[in-house]
This record gives structure tokens, sequence and C-alpha cells, in this order.
């Protein structure tokens, strides 16, 4: 079963992914805009969201 926030970084993933190919890089951190992509700060705000699902505070793993 999804969820809201699944499918949110589902969506973002997938938009990260893209990029990647696009830019023939099989990581962020091979780009030359990691700290200032867009792309990469939603997918990673998507990550906490679907981790916390929208709650405030820290994580348990």
């Amino acid at each position: 079963m999804s969820d809201k926030y699944q499918e949110a970084l589902d969506e973002k993933k997938e938009a990260l992914e893209k990029c990647q190919k696009e830019k023939n890089v099989d990581s962020c951190m091979k780009c030359e805009k990691t700290f200032d992509c867009e792309t990469r700060k939603d997918y990673v705000k998507a990550v906490y969201e679907s981790m916390s699902h929208g709650e405030t505070g820290g994580f348990e793993f």
C-alpha cells in the first residue's frame, strides 16, 4: 500500500535518476551542481518526509 509520502518519494527519485542519466553520471556527487541542485534537494526532502510522514522530530531506525 502506497501513501502520499511514498508516492512523492517515488516521483522525486524518478526525476533524480532521469537527471543523472541526462548528465551521464551514476551519482549526484559526480555532478558539478551537487549542492545547488533543486532536483537533489527535492529528493532529499522527499526522503525525510517519507521517513517521518510529515512529522517533525527525530527518526527511529
